[in-house]
């Protein structure tokens, strides 16, 4: 008898064996009118079988007054409930971001912030009832803290301050970081903590600390500022639901921090860009520790190759790094250059391989 997707994705990332490995991918604005296009459907996770299932809080009802923020910004498109601008770059969905907390100088500046109301109860009323109803039709719950831009505690502060200039303060200006992180921080965890009460089966987390060939900053700096703080929502959340799963989202190479990641409670790394850091070497080192969700390389496969590669490479990673501790899926988002024929290739492939 085959697995429910819920039992499929809890088992293969516990490290056991599913009956077949799961699968996952998003779309982007011009990919998910495709599929409208070709389907006549609108929920691309259901037409293609995929597994996890999301959800989130609800949306505000006390929206922030922002404007001294960002008044002189020209051309501002929108921002979001957090204050982050964003410019039309006139191309698919990309935006230039504009940081709103660009020109604080000091904690009080933190503290006098508009803060979204994120944890108001009001916006919590429906996640458990959600959830809820996921798991009574047999799929997994997936959902993280809410951030700027989906962000966690680096994307989220960077988003807000500049990414070159929240660098920066944590030498120049320490006082001021301090207090950002703590403030974005202290959201992150209580909200953790209510998803995890709330039944959640796996906690996302995403900062981008990697780059293609190295880390964002020194490991150094990422254990003395960002490890601590990640550590203490973990243990929070895992507290709240000791068999819940941590997923952990970087793009770019990270090996440095993998063990300091492991030694913190992470179940799940993801993406995995095959092009930065090898999936194979990785199972071989920390099989027994993490399990891995992506691994399908966006910068290579899934826009250049055609429908043979995508099946070669999902039927390698099949091999290489699963079937235990393995979620096939694209490293990113699936942009508008990656042809249809090869979405369609990496959902077969992925379903013709049965691993009992």
């Amino acid at each position: 008898m085959s697995m429910s997707p819920r039992e499929r994705v809890l088992t293969a990332l516990r490290r056991e064996r599913p009956d077949q490995v799961p699968k996952h991918f998003d779309l982007s604005p011009a990919l998910y009118d495709e599929f409208r296009r070709r389907t006549g459907e609108e929920d691309f996770a259901e037409h293609f079988r995929l597994e996890p299932r999301y959800v989130g809080i609800g949306g505000t009802c006390q929206p922030r007054d922002f404007s001294a923020y960002l008044a002189d910004v020209p051309n501002l498109d929108h921002h979001d409930e957090w204050g982050v601008g964003a410019i039309s770059a006139g191309f698919h969905h990309f935006e230039r971001m504009v940081h709103p907390l660009r020109n604080a100088a000091s904690p009080r500046d933190i503290a006098n912030y508009p803060w979204p109301d994120v944890l108001a109860p009001y916006r919590w009323t429906a996640v458990e009832g959600n959830i809820s109803s996921w798991h009574s039709r047999g799929y997994p719950v997936c959902a993280g803290p809410p951030g700027a831009c989906g962000g966690s505690l680096f994307e989220t502060c960077w988003y807000l301050r500049g990414q070159e200039q929240l660098l920066i303060d944590l030498y120049d200006n320490p006082d001021l970081a301090t207090a950002l992180l703590d403030t974005v921080n202290n959201t992150m965890i209580e909200s953790a903590r209510r998803l995890a009460r709330a039944g959640v089966d796996i906690l996302r987390l995403g900062d981008d600390v990697g780059s293609q060939r190295a880390m964002l900053m020194s490991p150094d700096t990422w254990r003395t500022w960002f490890k601590p703080r990640l550590a203490e929502l973990i243990r929070d959340a895992k507290a709240a639901k000791p068999e819940l799963l941590v997923f952990y989202h970087s793009d770019g190479n990270i090996e440095p921090v993998i063990p300091d990641l492991i030694e913190i409670g992470l179940d799940i790394l993801n993406p995995v860009q095959p092009e930065c850091m090898d999936p194979a070497q990785l199972k071989r080192e920390y099989s027994s520790d993490l399990a891995f969700w992506g691994t399908i390389g966006t910068q290579s496969t899934m826009p250049f190759g055609d429908p043979g590669e995508v099946r070669r490479v999902v039927k390698e990673r099949i091999e290489t790094v699963g079937p235990e501790g393995l979620l096939l899926a694209p490293t990113h988002v699936l942009e508008p250059d990656v042809p249809w024929d090869n979405i369609v290739a990496f959902v077969e492939a992925v379903e013709e391989v049965s691993v009992l």
